[in-house]
C-alpha cells in the first residue's frame, strides 16, 4: 500500500492535503520543466482468446490520469490473431521527475472496422503503474487484471522505457525490396519489414514494423520516422537486424530472409546514394547448393533532423535513472515541536488530519519510492532521549533496530514506525543535523569506493527549528558535496528559517567554517508553510526540482575527480583524496 493510501486510512475525515484548485500554488513553483520524453514499448504474453474461429486480435490503449479521471492518450495498432503480440507502436509521454504520473494500459480484442470494443467480452485485461516506476526499472512486467481484481488467466504485459533527450531528433527511412522469395502457392508473397535493435545484452528491441504490401515480390514500403535513440541508442555502430516476412492473416507469418546493418552504414544512403543488402535465409544457405539470396532490400533514402547527431545527444536523464536510489528520512524529535499529546504539537497525531511531518513524508516519499531500488526507506530520528537509558541521540533508528534502520511492513512502514516511536521517546534537543548528514555520507563514501558505484543517496530531513550545530553542518555538507548524495530539508512549523537559506546555497556558495566551498550545491530547503494550502504535488515538485541537476553534476565530476578538502574532525573516513 502506498504511503498516501495509508495516510488516508489513518485520517478518513481529511487525509489528503488540499487538492488542486482549493488554493493557488506558490507562483515560484508553478512551472515545471519536462525532464525528457520517454518512449514506451509494449508487448503481451498469454492473452485470453476471445474469438471462436481465430485467436484474439489485440490492441493496447494507453490512458493517463488527469484530475482523477482516466483519459486516453494513444493506442497501438491491431495485431491479427496473436496471443503473444509485440506491438510496433511506440508510445511517447512527457516525463516529469518530480510528479506522480499514473498510467493505465488496457488490452482489447479488436473487431475489424468496428474498432476496439467496449463490452466486457472484448476486454483482455488492464494494468496500472506510474511513469516513474517504468522509467526507474526500465522494464516492467505485470499481470493483467480483469474487472473486480480478477486475474486475466496467465496474461502479462511488459512495458520497456527509453528516455529520449530534447535534441535527439528523428531519422526518416524509405525501403523497398526486389525479387523476394514467393511463399504463396496461388499468389505472390505479402511482404512486410521489421527492424530490430540489438542491445548490449544481445536482446532485441523492435524498432519499427512496416505496412504489408499485398501480392508483390518487389514492394515499396511507405517512408517512416523513428527517433535516433530508438533506432540505435545513439550509437552509430550498434548492430541492427532487419527481417522480411510474408504476412499471414492467422498470425503464422512466413520467414523470407534477414540482413544485418548499422546506422553508420545506413547513412551512406543520404542524397542520391542507395544502399542495399542481400536478404538471406540461413536455412536455405545451408541446404541449397546454389542459393544466392532470398531477395534484395534497398534503402532508397535517409533523412536526419537538422543539427542532430548521435554524439550530440546529452545523457541527463540516463545518468539520473541509470543508478540505484537509496532514500533516507531524518525526523526532528526536539522539544521545540511540543508535547505530542498536546494538540498544538507539530507531532500531534490527529485522528482526522495528518500533521505536517506526515504530509511532507507523503508528498516527497511518494515520488522517491518509485526510484528507490529496494522500496525500503531508512528512517532516523534526532534530538530525543531514547530507551533504554534515555540518553540523547542525534542519529537513532525510529524502529529502534540499530542493525537495520530500514522500515518494513505492508502499510507505509515509515508512518507506522513514526507513530510507534513517539510514545517511547522523550523530545529533547538540541537540533543537531550534522551527525545524520555524516552518517549517510559515510555510507555514500563506502559506496563510492566500490567498483560499480551505482547508488545515489537522497537524505530527506524534516525539522521544525534552526540548526544549532551550524558550523559542523556546513562542514558536513561541504564534504558530502563530493559524494553521490543530495540533501532535502523541509522546514515544519513557523520558526525563523533564515539560517536554512544559507545551507541551501541558492543566494551564494556555501562554505565550511574554514572557507572551503561546496563542490556542487546539494541542498534544497523548503518551508512547508508555503505549501499548506497547495496541492500535495506542489511540495514534491519544489523540493525535488534540483535533484536531476545535482545527480548529473556528480557523475560529470566523476569523470575528472576533484580532491575533497581534508576534514578538521578526527573522523577521516570521509572525503579522503581520490
Amino acid at each position: 500500500m502506498a504511503l498516501r493510501d495509508f495516510v488516508g486510512k489513518l485520517w478518513p475525515g481529511g487525509s489528503a492535503p488540499a487538492t488542486m484548485g482549493e488554493a493557488p500554488e506558490p507562483s515560484s513553483q508553478a512551472s515545471l520543466a519536462v525532464l525528457s520524453k520517454v518512449e514506451l514499448r509494449v508487448s503481451c504474453r498469454h492473452l485470453l482468446d476471445r474469438d471462436t474461429l481465430n485467436k484474439s486480435d489485440p490492441c493496447v490503449l494507453l490512458l493517463m490520469q488527469s484530475q482523477g479521471q482516466w483519459v486516453e492518450v494513444d493506442r497501438s495498432e491491431v495485431i491479427k490473431s496473436n496471443l503473444n503480440p509485440v506491438f510496433a507502436k511506440i508510445f511517447t509521454v512527457d516525463y516529469y521527475f518530480e510528479e506522480v504520473q499514473k498510467l493505465r494500459f488496457e488490452v482489447y480484442d479488436s473487431h475489424g472496422q468496428a474498432g476496439v470494443g467496449t463490452h466486457d467480452d472484448d476486454f483482455l485485461g488492464g494494468m496500472e503503474c506510474t511513469v516513474g516506476q517504468i522509467v526507474a526499472q526500465k522494464r516492467v512486467t505485470k499481470p493483467l487484471f480483469l474487472k473486480y481484481g480478477k486475474f486475466a488467466g496467465k496474461s502479462t504485459i511488459t512495458v520497456i522505457s527509453e528516455e529520449i533527450s530534447g535534441n535527439n531528433g528523428y531519422v526518416e527511412l524509405a525501403f523497398r525490396a526486389k525479387k523476394l522469395d514467393d511463399k504463396d502457392l496461388f499468389s505472390k508473397s505479402d511482404p512486410f519489414l521489421e527492424i530490430y535493435r540489438i542491445d548490449d545484452d544481445s536482446s532485441e528491441q523492435l524498432v519499427y514494423r512496416t505496412e504489408v504490401v499485398k501480392n508483390n515480390l518487389s514492394p515499396i514500403w511507405e517512408p517512416f520516422k523513428v527517433s535516433l535513440n530508438s533506432l540505435c541508442s545513439c550509437e552509430e555502430k550498434r548492430k541492427l537486424r532487419c527481417v522480411v516476412w510474408d504476412y499471414d492473416s492467422r498470425g503464422k507469418h512466413d520467414f523470407i530472409g534477414e540482413f544485418f546493418t548499422t546506422f553508420e552504414e545506413m547513412q551512406k544512403a543520404m542524397g542520391e546514394n542507395k544502399v542495399q543488402w542481400e536478404c538471406m535465409n540461413p536455412k536455405y544457405k545451408i541446404k541449397k547448393r546454389n542459393y544466392k539470396n532470398s531477395g534484395v532490400v534497398v534503402l532508397l533514402d535517409l533523412k536526419v533532423s537538422a543539427h542532430v547527431s548521435c554524439r550530440a545527444v546529452p545523457c541527463c536523464a540516463r545518468l539520473l535513472l541509470g543508478h540505484q536510489w537509496l532514500t533516507w528520512v531524518a525526523i526532528d524529535f526536539t522539544a521545540s515541536n511540543g508535547d505530542p499529546r498536546n494538540s498544538c504539537s507539530l507531532h500531534y497525531i490527529n485522528p482526522y488530519q495528518p500533521n505536517e511531518y506526515l504530509k511532507a513524508l507523503v508528498a516527497v516519499g511518494e515520488i522517491c519510492q518509485d526510484y528507490d531500488s529496494d522500496k525500503k526507506f531508512s528512517a532516523l530520528g534526532f534530538g530525543a532521549r531514547i530507551p533504554p537509558k534515555y540518553e540523547v541521540s542525534h542519529d537513532f533508528a525510529i524502529n529502534f533496530n540499530p542493525d537495520n534502520d530500514e522500515c518494513e511492513g505492508e502499510c507505509s512502514p515509515i508512518a507506522r514506525s513514526y507513530q510507534s516511536c513517539l510514545p517511547k521517546i522523550q523530545l529533547y534537543g538540541p537540533t543537531n543535523v550534522a551527525p545524520i548528514i555524516t552518517k549517510v555520507a559515510r555510507v555514500a563514501a563506502d559506496e563510492e569506493r566500490t567498483k560499480e558505484a551505482s547508488q545515489y543517496f537522497i537524505l530527506l530531513i524534516l525539522t521544525d527549528g534552526v540548526v544549532t550545530d551550524m558550523a559542523d553542518t556546513r562542514e558536513a555538507i561541504v564534504r558530502a558535496s563530493y559524494l553521490p548524495m543530495s540533501i532535502i530539508i523541509v522546514g515544519v512549523g513557523n520558526a525563523d528559517f533564515t539560517d536554512m537559506q544559507i545551507l541551501d546555497g541558492d543566494d551564494g556558495i556555501l562554505r565550511s567554517p574554514r572557507g572551503e566551498p561546496v563542490l556542487r550545491d546539494i541542498v534544497q530547503f523548503v518551508p512547508f508553510r508555503d505549501f499548506k494550502n497547495a496541492s500535495p504535488t506542489a511540495l514534491a515538485k519544489c523540493v525535488l526540482a534540483e535533484v536531476p541537476k545535482q545527480v548529473v553534476e556528480y557523475y560529470s565530476y566523476k569523470a575528472f575527480p576533484p580532491r575533497c578538502p581534508q576534514p578538521h574532525t578526527p573522523d577521516s573516513s570521509l572525503g579522503s583524496p581520490q
